[in-house]
């Protein structure tokens, strides 16, 4: 698995739709870890690399489940 910082030099990009999804995926998923939409731990910035982490883990795991991939990476997120 790559770090955040591969993630970013790589470019990884997620287009604008995808994105909007994953970042109410995202938040969904905060939620069910207690945190309010309104206390949630993330800047603009930690979204996108949130984002483009999520999109990188799919592209290397086409068949896995993209609510399980959010759920691993923001677990990850809360953990370090």
């Amino acid at each position: 698995m790559l770090t955040i910082m591969e993630i970013c030099i790589m470019g990884i990009e997620v287009h604008d739709v995808d994105e909007k999804l994953i970042r109410k995926m995202i938040e969904k998923c905060f939620r069910q870890y207690r945190h309010e939409s309104d206390e949630l731990p993330l800047n603009e910035q930690d979204y996108k690399i949130l984002c483009r982490k999520i999109a990188e883990m799919k592209a290397n795991e086409p068949g896995a489940d993209l609510h399980d991939i959010i759920n691993d990476a923001v677990y990850e997120y809360l953990t370090n």
